[in-house]
């Protein structure tokens, strides 16, 4: 039988005096030299045990101050179903609310950005053709649990009170209220979702280790007529979320 990796052994190590209560939530661990000379290891070795404890939830790293045992973190359930569309409200507050939690969002929009090829050919438009992004940052009681970056054809809103998804009098209830708030009326979405490791700056945002599971999921909003009105990259940590569909069953 092959040997244990050494971050794997001192990764057990951490593990074992966490749950002795050694250390308990909150506290700030020795420095990695300090660990590395009790457990007659290189300080790489440590790294890479605290990475792993990182990315999956056990422990927490904070910039310029050290690494600590990570509050308990209970998983959030982000639920996709046609259901959770409320008229004149958000669907991830709604969600947020069935779980007794405060669900609230950052957003930044940019309008008249070029789409890339991918995005263009999603919502059918040609590459180059001015779009309005919005980047997101959903929080549960302030915690990061999901990110998104939509797209939207500028031809489609401009000009109207939709045309900023977060500005107006539309601001925030998401994309099929305001598409009717224009006359369009939005009949289905597509999902992909596909595991993949976080990028360096979807951890950061997340508060995961960089290369941390994820799910992506693309997102694209329909009309009754088949076009293309939104599409959307969703980002959501394995380790803090469980993603569920629930499909409406018709007789």
């Amino acid at each position: 039988m092959p040997e244990q990796p050494p971050y794997l052994r001192i990764a057990d190590v951490l593990r074992q005096r966490i749950a002795e209560h050694v250390w308990t939530a909150g506290d700030r661990l020795p420095s990695r030299s300090q660990i590395a000379e009790e457990c007659g290891v290189g300080e790489n070795v440590v790294r890479r045990a605290q990475e792993l404890l990182i990315s999956q939830g056990v422990l927490e790293g904070r910039a310029g101050s050290g690494t600590y045992v990570a509050e308990p973190r209970q998983r959030v359930r982000v639920v996709r179903s046609s259901a959770r569309e409320q008229p004149g409200g958000s669907p991830f507050r709604a969600d947020m609310q069935a779980l007794g939690k405060q669900g609230n969002w950052e957003s930044r929009t940019e309008a008249k950005v070029p789409a890339p090829a991918e995005v263009a050919a999603r919502l059918g438009i040609a590459a180059g053709d001015p779009c309005v992004r919005t980047v997101y940052e959903f929080l549960a009681d302030g915690r990061p649990v999901q990110l998104s970056t939509s797209w939207e054809p500028y031809q489609l809103t401009a000009g109207t009170l939709v045309v900023l998804p977060e500005g107006g009098p539309h601001a925030g209830v998401g994309v099929v209220n305001r598409m009717a708030a224009i006359g369009i009326t939005v009949s289905h979405a597509v999902e992909q979702p596909e595991p993949r490791q976080a990028t360096a700056e979807e951890a950061s945002l997340l508060g995961i280790q960089k290369a941390a599971l994820v799910t992506h999921i693309r997102r694209t909003y329909y009309s009754d007529q088949g076009q293309p009105v939104e599409t959307a990259d969703i980002v959501i940590p394995a380790a803090h979320c469980e993603v569920v569909y629930e499909i409406p069953v018709s007789r």
